[in-house]
């Protein structure tokens, strides 16, 4: 493929070699039906099983592939974002789920949306095939970050999305090193629309984000794009004050009215744990920001390329 394609379809992976051939199967079937030019952008995350060969192999025998090979695992939404960086799609770039969670063969839909004006076509998940405690969880965040998001991020949509090249570009440009990218994404403005559809389980495999992931995009999501946290540690310390002071005043009036004082060890102990929780609550949320401002200040790259494989040609790079 030596013309610059209008779509790229970007797909991050890791340890996806049971999945692998199936997603190959129906990227295949999708660019063969449809009247487009299309690269598929493959950005392998560090994966320590046959993922690695397999998208070599591919995209030294199709040029339409394009793969990306990062020098470690760098977490899925800096492998999103070298995907993103390296697609060269002139129209649009469409972004899904290596495990085919994310149905390629919606993009026709997505690209008419996109055709009609649309800089970004997101999906919404209609229905989920997570079990109960994760679909609850799942339900919670969404709404408990739209509540308190500065930046209106639409209900229960992911990264599955197509975004102009416009959108694109300026994504390549936020630096941001703790990335939220739904929430980048809406940020950015641009005529956006939802498109609904049923989200599908996991072809092959395990799901890679664990509990720990999940919680960490979830701060992400949260101390990014809300100022909630801060106002929280603010508010508790009101009522915190207040409490003390109503506290203070039933003494006082007990004292001198009813001439009763009420024992000083349990009012001590009570007055220690509520302002020592208070205060350690406060210095975990400052802590939070610190530290996002620490990573973000040292400036290193996002990600680090250590292999490009491009029209069945292999370019050794350590770019980001």
């Amino acid at each position: 493929m030596k013309t610059t394609p209008q779509i790229s379809i970007v797909a991050p992976l890791y340890n996806e070699t049971d999945s692998f051939p199936h997603l190959v199967r129906r990227l295949n079937a999708l660019m063969d039906s449809l009247d487009l030019s299309i690269e598929v952008v493959l950005v392998d995350d560090g994966s320590r099983d046959n993922t690695p060969l397999l998208m070599r192999q591919l995209a030294l025998l199709d040029p339409r592939y394009h793969c990306v090979f990062l020098s470690r695992n760098h977490g899925h939404q800096l492998a999103l974002t070298a995907g993103i960086a390296s697609a060269r799609g002139s129209e649009a770039l469409f972004i899904i789920d290596g495990d085919l969670q994310d149905p390629p063969e919606l993009l026709p839909e997505f690209y008419k949306e996109f055709k009609e004006g649309n800089d970004v076509v997101y999906a919404v998940r209609r229905k989920r095939k997570e079990n109960a405690f994760k679909k609850t969880g799942y339900y919670l965040f969404y709404r408990l970050l739209k509540s308190i998001s500065y930046v209106e991020i639409p209900l229960d949509s992911g990264d599955f999305a197509l975004i102009s090249r416009r959108v694109a570009d300026v994504l390549i440009q936020m630096p941001e090193e703790s990335r939220y990218l739904r929430g980048m994404r809406s940020w950015v403005g641009f005529n956006q629309k939802g498109l609904e559809y049923e989200r599908d389980e996991r072809v092959a495999g395990e799901s890679k984000y664990s509990f720990k992931l999940l919680f960490k995009l979830a701060y992400n999501g949260i101390f990014n794009f809300s100022e909630f946290p801060i106002k929280f540690m603010a508010r508790t310390g009101a009522v915190a004050i207040l409490i003390s002071l109503v506290y203070f005043i039933t003494v006082v009036i007990k004292k001198f009215f009813f001439t009763e004082v009420i024992e000083g060890f349990t009012a001590l102990l009570f007055v220690i744990i509520l302002f020592s929780g208070v205060q350690l609550l406060a210095l975990g949320i400052i802590g939070e920001y610190v530290l996002r401002i620490f990573f973000q200040s040292k400036g290193r790259p996002l990600f680090i390329i250590k292999e490009e494989i491009v029209n069945r040609e292999s370019v050794r790079a350590d770019a980001v």
